[in-house]
């Protein structure tokens, strides 16, 4: 009965709050916070989108009654006071990767469709974060006293690096329990390794063809989009279906078109960076200089298990390795390909390190590892991991078991942690949807409701564990 009577005043609050929250979620989606470092400032270290989003998050925290800080434009908290001073973490991000393009709706505004919610950010992660919010909410708003304090954190660096969840943990103690809501549903246990790196060829030659080479917007997300321009006349190449054929000047421009996606899950994905190589490898619009560094780019590029490159490998927690070419751009004389690379227990670092840096050396090329997080496992059948797939289970009617991801999120970075929700990848979802880090990102408000309702089952069933 008590179960009952609280899955009944969960249904009404959310009926009651929902039109805000969706209201709140475009607030946070107008404000295009992706990194800008050349225009970094102190109180906006990552630049100004995601301090302005910071400070918006705040504001949010406050009108729902929480103590909030700031800090340094770093990262934000927000408190609900428990009778302990214990903390269970909650923990959304506010910045977000470039809206690149492809778009069919406004990218920096809620667009409502069909019950659905598009623009960038709704499910990555700042609709997420609204509604982790508004669980909270739930608790002063029916009167509920609870025995430990409950800290939302809003991070403002988690797609490019996670220097925010650092800086939190130079000033600030860990709670007792975090998860983040920035993953799929039912409760993930484990993260594969985070490993990215940069290529850098050798200076081409006064023979170099290739004039400007770019594509990509991030390192952790496959480019749908790559163009370069070479000595070549352009009357004389023809197009495919993904690759047109234009005039720069007397030069030829390649532009090609592939099919994003999130680096974590390249299925289905087509690198556009790969198509460029492969165009000119195959048409020969390169010098022998150039010609070695694409090969190696291909080889990369090419199969996104990292068979190209000698570093395929899988194990029984996380399946195969992953890797994909994020960006590419003509430096000077030079071209630099990054990567990213997502990774199992059955590899090291090291390991990696030796094995694409000796590829690098055989044409003259370097590699630098830029990113490096170990791959984080957790025990499935904890008292917090079961506390947060009972929620899932009695809220959904479904009997899931918990799983590890290939993607890396504020989990791993804290004492004891799991990535849980909002996403459920098995509903169906029109056409004009995409994920994460896809033109037109979209997210059904049934689901965003039935998250709502979990997080409030796990805020109460958190709070009857002893920490």
């Amino acid at each position: 009965m008590e179960h009952e009577e609280l899955g009944a005043k969960i249904d009404a609050y959310i009926d009651e709050v929902w039109e805000q929250v969706v209201e709140d979620i475009d607030t946070l989606v107008r404000i295009p916070s992706t990194e800008d470092l050349d225009s970094a400032a102190p109180g906006a270290p990552y630049g100004p989108g995601p301090a302005e989003a910071l400070k918006a998050g705040v504001a949010l925290a406050e009108k729902l009654g929480y103590d909030a800080t700031n800090m340094d434009g770093h990262i934000a908290f927000a408190d609900l006071p428990g009778k302990s001073d214990t903390q269970i973490g909650i923990i959304g991000h506010l910045d977000v990767v470039p809206a690149g393009s492809g778009w069919n709706f406004e990218p920096f505004q809620v667009t409502r469709k069909d019950g659905y919610l598009i623009g960038r950010g709704v499910l990555d992660d700042k609709g997420p974060s609204v509604v982790a919010m508004y669980a909270m909410h739930f608790f002063p708003k029916h009167g509920i006293e609870l025995p430990y304090t409950i800290r939302m954190i809003m991070g403002g660096n988690e797609e490019s690096g996670m220097r925010d969840v650092a800086y939190y943990r130079e000033h600030v103690a860990d709670p007792a329990f975090v998860f983040t809501p920035d993953a799929d549903f039912p409760v993930c246990y484990g993260e594969k390794g985070g490993f990215d790196g940069r290529f850098e060829s050798m200076p081409m030659g006064d023979d170099a063809m290739i004039v400007d080479f770019g594509g990509g917007n991030a390192t952790n997300a496959v480019p749908s989009e790559a163009y370069a321009i070479v000595k070549a006349d352009p009357s004389k190449l023809a197009g495919t279906d993904r690759i047109t054929v234009s005039d720069a000047n007397g030069n030829a421009r390649l532009d090609a078109q592939g099919i994003g996606g999130h680096a974590s899950k390249p299925e289905g994905t087509i690198n556009a960076i790969g198509l460029i190589v492969d165009y000119l490898l195959e048409h020969d619009l390169c010098s022998e200089d150039e010609r070695a560094f694409l090969q190696l780019q291909h080889d990369l590029l090419s199969a996104s298990d990292g068979s190209g490159v000698g570093v395929k490998t899988s194990d029984e927690h996380f399946g195969p390795l992953t890797l994909i070419g994020g960006t590419v751009e003509k430096d000077g004389d030079r071209i630099v390909q990054t990567i990213d690379i997502r990774y199992p227990t059955s590899i090291t670092s090291d390991e990696l390190i030796e094995k694409l840096g000796s590829r690098a050396r055989e044409i003259g090329a370097e590699f630098d590892n830029t990113l490096l997080m170990v791959p984080f496992l957790v025990e499935p059948d904890s008292p917090m991991i079961q506390a947060l797939l009972d929620s899932f289970n009695d809220a959904t009617g479904m009997h899931e078991k918990p799983f590890t991801i290939g993607g890396g999120t504020y989990a791993r970075e804290f004492t004891s942690g799991a990535s849980f929700g909002p996403n459920m990848p098995w509903l169906d979802h029109p056409d004009w949807i995409a994920g994460e880090h896809s033109a037109n990102e979209g997210v059904s408000e049934d689901m965003l409701k039935t998250a709502l309702k979990i997080y409030i089952l796990t805020i109460d069933r958190l709070m009857k564990l002893d920490f």
